[in-house]
């Protein structure tokens, strides 16, 4: 284990979360507000501490697989934890661990919030709880693999660790020209959807905001509705980029390299627009008594859909309060979530399609013994180490799943509430119902039930694995 390299990045986490404190505190001097020293107290201390850290770098950087997990996680795990501070400091969450479920949240992108009246907080600490998403939703290591030279291989191994979904792949031969593309895709986007949302008259701290949360596909609004009380145009706009950015960012590299006919043959990419379709059709007619106008029914669902695939989480109405058929279409979502290379969190489409493409090889191979049958994607031919690992991956996830609905449903709390509360975080939506729906939020838990879900959430952002190996003690001998 490589461990001057490992705290060599973990204090480049103090200086890059030191330097996205400039913006709150930024905000809190527009506005006015002193809740801004919370910000700025915690920003000189990171600055300092990550200072310290970064100012020798280590004669060895290269490290594999396993620290590159162990980094990841102790990387979320830090940036969580500095993060919260300046809601304990400047009194809008008092509480740490209250403060701490909220910043897990707003990193991961789940958007579960332990806030009853979420108007009542500052405005600077109303855009850090957003910004936590924008950041998030890249990933914070993806930013520091642009920015500070490291070992090819030790590059690779990060991004592999932080970045969604079962295989991450070079969009051009060297990793830091990658992280940069995916950046400036990502900063096109949030500025592209910023613009659509002006033109539609939200206020400017809001239009930003917003994009904040549909781009890192995390769903804090500023509103205590979210997004029901604005207009029909502004719903939509948000339900399109909250699609747009569900989407594996290799296709817009393809796309932005003319490569449109890959781009558009990317199976995926037509089945997650596939299982979209299917599914407004399913929720359109099941809505028919919901709502009259059929105008209102469609946008709704389609807005609900897109945020539940995507695990935004914005609600644009009560879902809650859905037939159960429909209520049942967007759990389903929930679990599949967005696509691999996308900021959306669940299973990922990709992985849906390997295990079924796996069942269906099964069941060949049983009729037929004698026959070999391959795995194939966008026409290529999936190793078997691929197949391997979504394997492993759905049975972590069932084995994660049910602890944390044991351990959750401690308190008493409704089945609903307790099975959707975990759908929820660990598949980083937010929202679910009954207890946990889009009027309530996850204030009422006990403290146990809120670690329970915050490991879930970090779980569920990091793909299980690297918040599972801090458990495993052999990774932290010197030699292994």
């Amino acid at each position: 284990m490589n461990y001057s390299a490992i705290i060599y990045i973990l204090g480049w986490i103090f200086n890059i979360e030191a330097l996205t404190m400039l913006m709150p505190c930024l905000v809190a001097l527009i506005k006015h507000e002193g809740e801004g020293i919370g910000f700025l107290i915690v920003m000189l201390v990171s600055a300092v501490v990550g200072l310290l850290i970064t100012i020798r770098k280590p004669k060895n950087m290269r490290f594999y697989v396993k620290e590159g997990f162990v980094t990841v996680a102790l990387s979320w795990i830090l940036m969580s934890v500095v993060g919260c501070l300046p809601f304990v400091i400047n009194g809008d969450i008092p509480k740490f661990t209250d403060a701490l479920f909220e910043t897990v949240s707003g990193f991961t992108t789940t958007g579960a919030s332990i806030l009853s009246d979420i108007e009542s907080l500052s405005r600077c600490s109303l855009f850090w709880r957003s910004f936590t998403h924008w950041i998030g939703g890249m990933g914070v290591l993806v930013f520091i693999l642009a920015v500070i030279p490291m070992a090819g291989g030790t590059r690779m191994n990060l991004m592999k660790a932080e970045s969604p979904g079962p295989s991450v792949g070079k969009l051009v031969p060297k990793v830091k020209q990658t992280a940069m593309i995916l950046y400036i895709i990502y900063i096109v986007l949030t500025v592209l959807e910023i613009l659509f949302l002006l033109a539609g008259h939200m206020p400017l701290f809001e239009a930003v905001t917003t994009a904040f949360g549909t781009a890192g596909t995390g769903g804090f609004a500023i509103r205590n509705d979210s997004l029901m009380s604005v207009s029909p145009y502004l719903q939509w706009v948000v339900t399109v980029f909250m699609i747009l950015f569900g989407v594996n960012f290799n296709v817009y590299f393809l796309l932005i390299m003319f490569k449109f006919g890959a781009a558009f043959k990317h199976e995926e990419l037509r089945t997650y627009f596939g299982i979209i379709l299917a599914s407004t059709v399913i929720i359109f007619i099941n809505l028919s008594h919901v709502f009259t106008n059929w105008t209102d029914r469609l946008r709704h669902t389609v807005f609900q859909i897109g945020s539940m695939m995507t695990t935004t989480g914005f609600s644009s109405c009560d879902f809650d309060l859905w037939p159960e058929t429909s209520k049942t279409v967007l759990l389903m979502l929930m679990v599949i979530g967005a696509c691999a290379g996308s900021t959306g969190g669940g299973v990922k489409v990709s992985r849906v399609i390997i295990g079924i493409k796996s069942v269906f090889k099964e069941l060949t191979s049983y009729l037929h013994p004698r026959s070999v049958k391959k795995v194939k994607m966008d026409g290529k031919l999936i190793e078997h180490e691929v197949i391997r690992a979504t394997n492993v991956y759905f049975v972590t996830y069932i084995m994660i799943f049910f602890v944390s609905v044991l351990l959750v449903s401690i308190e008493d709390k409704s089945m609903v509430t307790n099975f959707t509360s975990v759908v929820a975080t660990l598949n980083n939506v937010g929202p679910g119902f009954d207890g946990v729906g889009p009027t309530m939020n996850y204030g009422g838990f006990t403290a146990l039930s809120k670690y329970v879900l915050i490991f879930d959430m970090l779980a569920g952002r990091l793909e299980l694995f690297p918040i599972l190996m801090l458990l495993c003690p052999p990774i932290w001998k010197k030699k292994n």
